[in-house]
């Protein structure tokens, strides 16, 4: 059985209203990427492509990016929300061979709005999550006005907060410059991205204060697991590079713990696009009981089956994996983290129908 826990779709009305959007870059740019990827919106394709894997193979979807802040005002952005949050269900609830669940999608640009989003679609629609994005309008996440939604979400014990990264080609590489070039905001600045997420709230003591909340982390954990060293002794050492009349740049919540241990409460996935060398290091620091099997599929270069199969690939080669330590990252991890007991009884009542 394998749940894959981060992937990506466009429910058909979501799409639509998506589409009809002409005022906004962010969504122009979008239309051209999903032209291309049909099994994000075409559901006889998605599941063509997922019936490779087998009747055990199953997903956890979320809408594919942009943010939904960066599609125009929170009226436009609050309605989004609910489009695809209702489509995500409506799939879910009539495909649950196909999908374990889904996780929300949410507009931080009004908390007060996401936290009612959020509710309504744990409470009256089943989500199992909520996805949000590295930064809201360019600010980071630490910020105190976000810390009643990580709140909502931490209380409800068994949902996860999916972090996927945000940033576009106006983030440039260098100052003298005013756009990313070569993609490089895409390929080193998502991974940036997360870590910097990850930091941030590490800081600002969000373990600390909430320490039943759950936190996922796309791409494996970024940058994180392979900086262990300055992560784990370089930030032992935190203020020794910092000027006096700069610490206001190193105030933050006051930690019981070394840094390096609050990293590793994050969850993590497999998203590694078939690196299994960085899979592995992932692996390792955020240990087999914190790694989801994740594939963020459909966006490999074959649309859709390309990265699910290298990672499961990756894991089945992965010596340093026993067959129980397979099993749980592939399902019971995500089972037990978010109370998925439906889960495996739909998978084995297929099987039996299939057997019988």
């Amino acid at each position: 059985m394998k749940i894959d826990a981060f992937c990506h779709l466009l429910p058909a009305a979501y799409a639509e209203r998506l589409f009809a959007i002409d005022d906004s870059p962010v969504a122009r740019n979008i239309q051209k990427r999903v032209s291309g990827v049909p099994a994000l919106v075409d559901m006889d394709e998605r599941f063509r492509v997922m019936d490779e894997f087998g009747s055990d193979y199953r997903q956890i979807v979320n809408t594919a990016a942009p943010p939904l802040d960066d599609l125009g005002p929170a009226a436009r952005t609050a309605e989004l929300a609910r489009i695809a949050n209702d489509g995500m269900a409506d799939l879910v609830s009539r495909h649950p061979d196909r999908f374990a669940g889904f996780c929300a999608a949410v507009a931080l640009d009004d908390v007060d709005n996401a936290i009612a989003e959020t509710e309504r679609a744990f409470d009256e629609l089943g989500a199992v999550g909520v996805q949000i994005y590295t930064h809201v309008g360019g600010g980071p996440m630490d910020q105190e006005r976000f810390f009643p939604f990580y709140e909502a979400v931490a209380r409800r014990g068994n949902k996860m907060i999916q972090v996927h990264p945000c940033r576009d080609s106006s983030w440039s590489d260098y100052k003298t410059e005013e756009r990313s070039k070569f993609e490089i905001w895409w390929t080193l600045g998502w991974e940036y991205d997360l870590s910097a997420f990850m930091s941030r709230l590490v800081f600002s003591g969000v373990f600390e204060r909430l320490p039943d909340i759950k936190i996922l982390i796309h791409h494996g954990g970024a940058m994180i697991p392979h900086f262990a060293g300055r992560v784990g002794a370089g930030w032992d050492q935190l203020g020794t590079r910092t000027p006096a009349d700069q610490s206001d740049d190193i105030a933050g919540y006051p930690l019981t713990q070394r840094p390096i241990d609050y990293f590793k409460k994050f969850y993590v996935d497999t998203a590694y696009f078939g690196a299994g060398d960085a899979m592995r290091t992932a692996i390792r620091f955020f240990g087999v009981d914190h790694t989801l099997f994740a594939s963020d599929t459909p966006f490999d270069p074959e649309k859709g089956p390309g990265y699910i199969r290298d990672t499961i690939a990756n894991l089945q080669e992965m010596d340093i994996l026993d067959d129980d330590d397979r099993e749980q990252i592939y399902h019971r991890n995500v089972t037990d983290l978010l109370r998925l007991d439906g889960a495996a009884t739909r998978s084995n009542a297929l099987e039996d129908e299939v057997l019988s």
